[in-house]
């Protein structure tokens, strides 16, 4: 969808380019407005494009609840990405990362990757996964699922977690719910499924489909580590 083309497109490190023919994104504002250079937007399409998909099988509410729910122009839906872009001054557009990655915590927005890179500095660490959690007063909370390297005792790991955020980062983003747990639900790929990680924080039943995680037990085991 974006992408240069060879011999063609002058390439900038880290830069998606610009859209191939027939393809016409725009970046736009919570309004609809074509944000400016350097400002932050959300990456949508805002014409139907070839082989374009028309509806998920079975189910055509969520394919205009997952895609069309979220970004207006002119008053009407576009397709939305689920990316954050901007423009910089050459036009050139570059993803800063999936807005539904971006926690929004007493009013200041937070990568959850941020997040994550702080805790997994701490030296008992072996993997992390942060997700929102409703709340409010918050808006959202931190929540951060976390795996270690040998066992330790939590009062005083949560605590030095705590403390490494605070140090990187600031007090803004310091986890309120740390969990630790055996391991994270990824696909064979090795892809962490935060959706199911954000139903398990809210205590919701989980519909999901696990059959193609890496290993299907590992939700129910989470679950059991947060009745502890």
């Amino acid at each position: 969808m974006l992408s240069p083309l060879p011999g063609a497109t002058p390439t900038k490190p880290g830069s998606a380019t610009f859209p191939l023919p027939g393809i016409f994104p725009e970046i736009i504002d919570e309004n609809g407005n074509k944000v400016s250079a350097n400002e932050k937007g959300l990456l949508c399409i805002v014409k139907p494009w070839p082989s374009m998909l028309r509806t998920i099988w079975g189910d055509p509410d969520r394919y205009v609840s997952n895609y069309f729910s979220r970004a207006k122009k002119n008053g009407k839906p576009v397709y939305f990405t689920g990316d954050g872009s901007i423009y910089d001054e050459d036009g050139y557009i570059w993803i800063t990362g999936r807005v539904d990655d971006v926690l929004n915590v007493s009013g200041h927005r937070i990568g959850t990757a941020e997040i994550e890179s702080a805790i997994g500095h701490h030296p008992d660490v072996a993997e992390v996964a942060v997700v929102g959690k409703p709340d409010a007063i918050k808006g959202e909370s931190i929540f951060a699922y976390v795996v270690l390297k040998t066992d330790h005792p939590k009062e005083t790991l949560t605590a030095g977690i705590k403390e490494v955020v605070t140090k990187e980062i600031g007090p803004m983003a310091r986890p309120e719910n740390i969990t630790y747990v055996p391991g994270l639900p990824k696909t064979r790929s090795g892809k962490i499924m935060r959706r199911l990680l954000r139903s398990v924080a809210k205590g919701e039943t989980i519909t999901q489909d696990i059959s193609t995680l890496e290993d299907p037990t590992i939700v129910g085991k989470i679950q059991d580590s947060m009745k502890h």
